[in-house]
């Protein structure tokens, strides 16, 4: 895969506001032009997530969904359900803990993601309304 197509996936989540599915990146590109096959698309995704420059998190229907990273440090997702609003969020007692779980049974090397759902202050109060 060529890194202009990788490169023009990336444009799409950097302009989008929050996590955007792979169909949605395929979708607006199509219909902005682009000659690209949505198996380039997933391809492109991973290689960008592999590499650290997008967040990946799992929907609550198993889906993956993609955003350009704000930061370049490990962090973790408060994500609300409602409108998908995302909030970026460093957790230091995270990795103390997975560290500590991974070393407790021998393991090394050890990774993890993180997403705490919810719902945030806005939708909270439209549905109070």
């Amino acid at each position: 895969m060529s890194s202009n197509r990788r490169d023009a996936v990336h444009d799409v989540l950097r302009r989008s506001e929050g996590f955007r599915s792979a169909q949605d990146v395929y979708a607006e590109m199509r219909a902005g032009g682009a000659k690209i096959g949505l198996t380039t698309v997933y391809r492109a995704l991973q290689t960008l997530a592999d590499n650290g420059h997008v967040d990946v998190l799992r929907t609550d229907d198993g889906e993956s969904v993609y955003r350009a990273c704000a930061s370049g440090d490990h962090h973790h997702h408060l994500v609300c359900r409602r409108c998908g609003r995302t909030v970026e969020v460093a957790g230091p007692a995270v990795e103390r803990w997975a560290e500590a779980v991974g070393a407790e049974h021998g393991f090394t090397d050890v990774t993890h993601t993180l997403e705490v759902f919810g719902t945030c202050s806005a939708c909270s109060a439209a549905r109070s309304a």
